[in-house]
């Protein structure tokens, strides 16, 4: 039977699978090339960019996201009422505080990163502080260290740098396709070639995108129910999820590669208008229905 426990062994599972691909892609371009352009050392590079990427990725994602994000450390003297949220809501979960961090932001939004629970961040912009009172910040802040608790942050901060790599790599790939691909021009062997990885590279981050929303989606209505779970109080998160949602404009710094860490859209509104299957999140109605009903 499905469980907390089951889903934290699948976001690892799942995380392994995605670094996985990452290498194996990165191995089939590299191939590709050093083929093409007659160079074999770009394979032996290609294996070896691999490698580094997937090992920076594991280890420095989270602070490539904070600096995306503009995030700024918070020590409890700056605002002691969300440090004590913070700190007390981390002892009833079980878990070790996170580092806390503010973005200067007027849109209401928060997110959680990090490669697990012993180096997690909980960040939450200047307009969610503004807006919430305290028991809707105690359910965004209880929704956040679910994810932690769920180790859905790992994968979640992952998907940001690898996802975004492979979309650079395949629009370089194009470009080099094009500017570079003349090399045993002549050969039809070499032009299939060229031709399925401009396919592959085409597709790639369409690929890694349908990735990212499809962890992204299922993992939300576990951490709403899970923080509800940890305040005892689902009315809190569900009044914090529509005050989020009836605010329309995006931040500053809303990014496609980093969408989807947020508790909410941060490109503004429900996105009720936009097909399920491009949105990085569920409904925000869905989820206070599910919230209400619990």
């Amino acid at each position: 039977m499905a469980s907390l426990y089951t889903h934290q062994d699948e976001n690892i599972r799942k995380t392994w699978f995605l670094m996985t691909i990452f290498f194996v892609v990165v191995m089939v371009l590299g191939w590709y090339f050093s083929f093409v352009l007659g160079n074999q050392f770009i394979l032996y590079g290609a294996v070896a960019f691999s490698i580094f990427m997937n090992v920076f990725s594991y280890w420095y994602s989270d602070k490539i996201v904070l600096k995306m994000s503009g995030a700024k450390s918070v020590v409890r003297e700056e605002n002691r009422e969300l440090c004590n949220i913070v700190e007390n809501l981390s002892i009833t979960a079980g878990l070790p505080m996170p580092r806390i961090f503010i973005i200067e932001d007027q849109a209401p939004n928060a997110f959680a990163t990090g490669r697990d629970k012993e180096h997690a961040v909980v960040a939450v912009t200047t307009g969610i502080l503004r807006i919430l009172n305290k028991n809707e910040l105690e359910g965004v802040i209880s929704h956040e260290l679910s994810h932690i608790g769920n180790r859905d942050i790992l994968l979640s901060t992952v998907v940001v740098v690898l996802v975004g790599f492979v979309t650079l790599l395949s629009d370089f790939f194009i470009r080099m396709s094009h500017f570079g691909g003349g090399y045993n021009r002549d050969n039809r062997a070499s032009g299939a070639i060229m031709i399925i990885g401009i396919i592959l590279a085409v597709l790639s981050p369409l690929i890694a995108v349908l990735i990212q929303l499809a962890i992204s989606r299922k993992r939300e209505f576990l951490a709403d129910a899970s923080g509800a779970l940890l305040t005892r109080y689902p009315e809190g998160l569900a009044s914090a999820l529509q005050k989020i949602g009836a605010y329309s404009r995006p931040m500053i710094r809303a990014n496609n590669a980093t969408a989807h860490l947020f508790i909410a859209n941060p490109f503004g509104g429900t996105g009720k208008k936009i097909s399920s299957l491009f949105m990085t999140h569920p409904h925000i109605e869905d989820r206070i229905k599910a919230l209400r009903g619990f």
